[in-house]
């Protein structure tokens, strides 16, 4: 073989070469483009799907901290007897079991607002403890009363929180 004839094969060869080249880049933008559109589609319909699972994830953790909100708590829970150490057990119990009742709404809610949520019931649980561990905290209704006395000066834990979901819910729309 000649190298003319070398030379004349690969300029009839180059334009289909070029042809293929440029299929091949067109087909494989097309290919990426559907696979995001579908991606898309796929996150549109799940995020569809989810938002109520979320809102009512953060409808139940409001209820939570509407049910251990100090003043409520003493409300809906009265003491059992006079006995002080019996009453703190009783409270913690409860807000404990409410919070049980409700773990699995964590993987519903952001983690900054889980830990706000854990911080509030914590924050209500040493309120109950401290109180009762005041010298003039006697009995039962004493140790209400001084929880009480001391929601007065400040905020409840449980209303800092719930301040926190209602801003989280409002960024969602």
């Amino acid at each position: 073989m000649d190298i003319d004839k070398i030379i004349e094969l690969l300029f009839s060869l180059l334009p289909a070469l070029l042809v293929g080249a440029i299929a091949y880049y067109f087909f494989k933008q097309h290919i990426e483009n559907e696979a995001g559109r579908r991606r898309y589609l796929l996150q549109r319909d799940m995020q569809k799907d989810a938002l109520p699972l979320r809102l009512q994830a953060y409808e139940r953790m409001a209820l939570f901290l509407e049910r251990i909100s100090p003043t409520k708590l003493l409300t809906r829970i009265h003491p059992t007897s006079s006995y002080k150490d019996d009453y703190e057990i009783l409270l913690i119990a409860s807000i404990q079991q409410e919070f049980e009742h409700n773990l699995s709404q964590q993987i519903y809610v952001s983690d900054e607002c889980w830990n706000i949520i854990l911080a509030a019931k914590n924050t209500t649980i040493q309120l109950i403890r401290k109180a009762n561990m005041l010298e003039n905290t006697d009995t039962a209704n004493k140790l209400r009363e001084v929880i009480l006395t001391d929601l007065m000066d400040k905020q409840a834990p449980s209303n800092t929180a719930l301040s926190f979901i209602k801003q989280e819910v409002g960024e969602m729309w």
